[in-house]
């Protein structure tokens, strides 16, 4: 009995840390300031869930959008938050910021 409960034990401690590994987040910066993204290339791993907290050094507003994704944020200047993309399949995705069009876009590229 001892045994058994033991390896019980174990087998529960095995299936939460695999479920705390499964939900690890991978965080990256972004800054939106008048239309420039910085950086303009944001490298992930893939298979991740991805955090990107977006800060807007701007004197506009600004807008993270993302089609590929299905993701939009809006920020006013100064402002922060954070964007959470599920996990990815190895690619490229990307996004730009829809009150400046006229400046590149950004792009996100998921590696394994």
């Amino acid at each position: 009995m001892k045994t058994l409960l033991s390896f019980l034990l174990v087998f529960i401690c095995a299936l939460f840390s695999q479920s705390a590994l499964s939900a690890e987040k991978y965080t990256v910066e972004l800054e939106m300031k008048n239309g420039d993204l910085i950086p303009r290339v944001l490298e992930v791993p893939a298979k991740t869930i991805i955090r990107i907290k977006i800060t807007n050094t701007g004197t506009e507003p600004a807008e993270f959008e993302s089609l590929q994704l299905r993701k939009e944020k809006v920020l006013a200047p100064g402002a922060s938050s954070v964007v959470v993309i599920a996990p990815l399949k190895p690619g490229s995705y990307t996004f730009f910021d829809d009150f400046h069009l006229s400046h590149p876009k950004g792009e996100i590229i998921a590696k394994e």
